[in-house]
């Protein structure tokens, strides 16, 4: 299956400039390779997907052990703000990156909308 990172990117870009509070956004494998990115300026993309792939990981554990079912979103919060792992399917995630200011009702329609879109192409 040939990914097409460029229809990816744009699609990331439209969300993170088009919704409210977000800071940045990621398609990543579960392996913690970047598909596309549009994060702030001094994350690096293969660190974050590497630790967005770490923490699938480990949500996947946790769900198994505590007999949660399967996984469908991994969410942290801190005092500077939000990060949100959301699976596109078997083989990507998306993880949004949000100010704590975010409207977490409408952040999660947003990112269900644009997973909606990121699975288009990927499929």
């Amino acid at each position: 299956m040939a990914i097409n990172a460029e229809k990816l990117g744009m699609i990331i870009k439209d969300f993170a400039s088009a919704t409210s509070d977000v800071e940045g956004a990621a398609v990543v494998t579960p392996d913690g390779l970047p598909l596309a990115t549009t994060l702030p300026s001094g994350m690096d993309d293969e660190r974050v997907s590497a630790m967005s792939a770490a923490m699938l990981s480990l949500g996947e554990r946790i769900g198994k052990e505590l007999v949660r079912g399967t996984i469908d979103r991994i969410y942290v919060e801190g005092d500077q703000g939000l990060s949100i792992l959301t699976s596109c399917g078997e083989d990507t995630v998306f993880l949004v990156l949000a100010t704590k200011a975010a409207k977490q009702g409408l952040l999660m329609l947003e990112i269900k909308r644009t997973v909606g879109e990121l699975q288009m192409v990927l499929s």
